[in-house]
């Protein structure tokens, strides 16, 4: 309850214009992360795009993310598709050997969206059973659809010494709790809560730390306030923040990646908005004035913290 508290940046994937990976953008993202106070990185993951590149250029990535860290922090990423549980697995292993620190799987690819949760949780066991001893996590993805792990089993996972982080997705501050009153007894695991609605009282209640899309706007901010969320004297700002994060969430996920993209290469970083996703939708002028305002509101909202 009393560890520190964590930011895990879920990484952007730059692209150039012809849509091959902009390595040279990708090695200033880590950097930007870094800076920021994050305690780790997410690779490959939705952020990433990780569902448009193909197995070769996730080992590529990966292999460079991990290299350019070079044991700062830890580093996860994601290892499962929609494939049969052997070649899951096998991936698995192969991603592990770039060198990062766990690998995450993806809920939502383990079982059919009507498939019971019975048959869920058997396809986790076997996979666990098949990966050796790799480390892993698990990602409440909401693509293809959203599989919530069930608190109990979460906690038998946690447990068995395997399974050492979890991104929730639950949008449920009750479920949660519930998922850390099982898991709380275990130091070598972190649940990182990603919806920003309810981060105080996540932090609150135990979680390890934030992992959130807001991060790719501004990480400074989301590390101030996991370093800040429980200090009494910063109790006017830490609820600042948060109504901010309450208030800010559909322009920044709208039309995302592309729009993070442009916020951040509006602050002068050089990335471009290009994306392989053609399923979001569309950025335009409107969209451009919203994330310029948002850029206007933060800029208020430093000037509270800071002050």
């Amino acid at each position: 309850m009393n560890k520190p508290k964590k930011f895990i940046p879920v990484m952007l994937m730059p692209f150039q214009e012809n849509l091959a990976i902009d390595y040279v953008a990708l090695e200033k993202l880590i950097d930007f992360y870094l800076d920021a106070g994050a305690a780790g990185l997410f690779a490959n993951c939705l952020s990433s795009e990780m569902f448009q590149l193909s197995k070769a250029e996730m080992l590529e990535s990966v292999n460079f993310i991990v290299e350019h860290v070079d044991g700062r922090v830890p580093v996860v990423a994601t290892g499962t598709f929609e494939e049969p549980i052997d070649k899951q697995a096998a991936f698995i292993k192969e991603i592990y050997a770039t060198g990062i620190d766990s690998v995450i799987v993806i809920t939502s690819l383990l079982a059919q969206e009507n498939d019971s949760n019975e048959q869920f949780e058997k396809n986790v066991l076997e996979l666990i059973q098949k990966t050796d001893n790799v480390p892993l996590g698990f990602y409440e993805c909401p693509v293809p659809y959203k599989r919530l792990i069930e608190p109990t089993f979460l906690g038998k996972l946690v447990k068995s010494g395997r399974v050492k982080y979890h991104k929730d997705t639950s949008l449920d501050i009750d479920h949660i709790e519930r998922k850390l009153t099982y898991t709380n007894s275990t130091f070598d695991f972190g649940l990182f809560d990603a919806y920003m609605v309810h981060a105080v009282n996540s932090l609150k209640l135990g979680s390890a730390g934030l992992s959130c899309i807001q991060g790719n706007y501004f990480p400074e901010l989301i590390v101030w306030l996991c370093e800040n969320y429980d200090d009494v004297a910063q109790q006017t700002k830490v609820e600042a923040v948060q109504q901010f994060l309450i208030d800010q969430m559909d322009v920044m996920h709208y039309a995302y990646p592309i729009s993070a993209k442009y916020y951040l290469k509006e602050q002068g970083f050089p990335i471009e908005q290009h994306t392989r996703r053609t399923d979001i939708e569309a950025f335009d002028n409107k969209v451009g004035e919203a994330l310029d305002k948002l850029k206007m509101d933060y800029q208020v909202l430093r000037t509270i913290i800071d002050n």
